[in-house]
């Protein structure tokens, strides 16, 4: 790839220095260090440095890279090319049809875990009608809202989304690592959901459970102790700790290991999360959770053990895989 620079839009340039051509030797460099998908990695680094969108990439691809810019964009590829994932170079994932912004301190979203939202909105819908909310009332009626809680919530895409899309409910975003934290607090100020949501920073459901309510400071100052949760949502840690050294280069050396190891098998937070539950001042009347590919019975019985929820049913993703639990007291 040229390093020469260019005369900006419209000015002269060599063929090898424009738009075009520097993606399409970042394609062909790409592919050779076996990235997947060069040609979408490299026009998105593009369109990142430009801050433009696929129409406007399209239209100046024969133009010259602006000037001040080359070695902005070699440092750009030479990242991707070291197989680091294309949403923390640019800093950003889309997730239900919303921008989140992510960093190495949390997970990527993915896109099963929609299915995840669509399975709580319409489990929590049946169960509180009428109880959506709008954006000019959002806490109208809130005494039939239910308390929405998000543990491990990472980039806040879940609790972010459930709050955007259903303002009177009151949602309860938690996670262990304070940096994650600091992120899911972004996205919910970037999506006008911060004033209606609480953070709350401890292991599981250590911040909640009945018997903290007792102890003075022990939840950190977030006031969560003994606070009742009508619905309990997670996707947490389910890679087994034998399989993270055979995942992907982008998931191993770059996502933050708390949020994908999972223990010797891959169900620890599942036995842990169950295991608290009876501690929380009343058992939830739904509870989702995503998980791992041949885990869905297994954590289906974790629930049922506890007989509390009439409906236990599996929701499979988009390649088929059986990836989600959900458990529903109507």
């Amino acid at each position: 790839m040229t390093t020469t620079g260019s005369a900006g839009y419209g000015g002269g340039s060599a063929p090898n220095d424009t738009i075009g051509a520097r993606i399409v030797a970042a394609v062909r460099m790409l592919a050779e260090r076996g990235i997947g998908e060069p040609r979408e990695n490299a026009e998105r680094l593009m369109m990142h440095l430009l801050g433009a969108d696929r129409a406007r990439l399209l239209m100046d691809w024969g133009e010259p890279l602006p000037p001040g810019r080359a070695e902005a964009w070699q440092a750009l590829v030479a990242r991707k090319a070291e197989g680091e994932p294309l949403q923390y170079i640019v800093g950003e994932q889309w997730f239900y049809g919303l921008p989140y912004m992510v960093t190495p301190a949390v997970l990527i979203p993915r896109p099963e875990t929609e299915l995840l939202v669509e399975a709580v909105l319409e489990a929590v819908d049946r169960l509180w009608p009428g109880a959506e909310g709008s954006a000019d009332a959002p806490t109208a009626d809130a005494g039939a809202a239910p308390t929405v809680l998000d543990v491990g919530t990472g980039s806040g895409a879940i609790a972010v989304t459930l709050a955007a899309l259903r303002p009177a409910w009151r949602v309860v975003a938690s996670d262990l690592s304070p940096d994650a934290l600091d992120v899911a607090r972004a996205n919910a100020a970037r999506h006008g959901a911060a004033a209606r949501m609480r953070f709350a920073q401890g292991d599981l459901l250590a911040p909640f459970v009945a018997r903290r309510e007792e102890e003075a400071g022990a939840d950190g100052g977030d006031g969560v102790a003994g606070l009742r949760i009508d619905v309990l949502v997670s996707n947490p840690p389910y890679i087994p700790a034998r399989d993270i050294e055979d995942l992907q280069t982008e998931v191993r050396d770059y996502e933050p290991r708390l949020a994908l190891d999972g223990g010797e098998d891959g169900l620890n937070p599942y036995r842990a999360i169950v295991a608290q539950l009876p501690e929380l001042a009343a058992l939830p009347r739904i509870v989702a959770f995503e998980l791992g590919m041949g885990q869905a019975e297994a954590v289906a019985d974790l629930l049922r053990g506890l007989g509390a929820w009439p409906e236990i049913r599996v929701i499979r993703d988009y390649g088929g895989i059986d990836r989600h639990v959900i458990a529903i007291a109507p």
